[in-house]
């Protein structure tokens, strides 16, 4: 079961269209959800920033609860917290999902982006921290049900999220 997660070899790796196709599926799916959301409802910018967030989580904390381990692993090498707590591994695929639901419901929105502000924030400084050692590594953005590099995409990830959690915090 044990995965090799890191390359250390010196040279720059080349990443293909390919190596980022599921990211590409994904955030387009996440982007018709939105539209669709707007289509129908009405255009509202913090309508789709909160739908656009609960879509994210609820696919991204998906795909790394269908192998939870290996996950957990993965995400060991890099998460300031999980190197620290294994079990949060566990954990955090959980409170992705929770906050996909608290997005998709309006559940205590305030709470809400303060928690997935201090949380994309805390591992978008995990992502740079491994990203500055050059290290390869395969995110586990996805869980490890697809094999993506971590890139500056995974930190631009974490920090777009980040961004929108902040932001909504001051339009609402």
């Amino acid at each position: 079961m044990e995965h090799n997660h890191t390359n250390n070899s010196p040279h720059k790796p080349k990443y293909t269209f390919n190596d980022f196709l599921p990211l590409i599926v994904l955030f387009s799916l996440i982007g018709i959800i939105t539209l669709g959301h707007q289509l129908i409802y009405g255009w509202s910018f913090q309508a789709a920033m909160r739908i656009c967030m609960a879509a994210f989580f609820l696919i991204f904390g998906f795909f790394k609860v269908i192998n939870i381990n290996g996950f957990a692993q993965a995400y060991s090498m890099y998460d300031l917290i999980a190197q620290q707590i294994y079990a949060y591994g566990y954990v955090y695929p959980f409170l992705e999902l929770g906050l996909g639901f608290a997005y998709l419901f309006q559940w205590q929105l305030y709470a809400v982006n303060i928690f997935t502000f201090c949380l994309m924030f805390i591992s978008a400084i995990g992502v740079f921290n491994e990203l500055r050692k050059g290290k390869q590594i395969v995110c586990a953005c996805l869980g490890t049900v697809f094999k993506v590099p971590m890139t500056y995409v995974t930190l631009a990830e974490d920090l777009i999220m980040a961004g929108m959690a902040l932001l909504m915090l001051f339009r609402s």
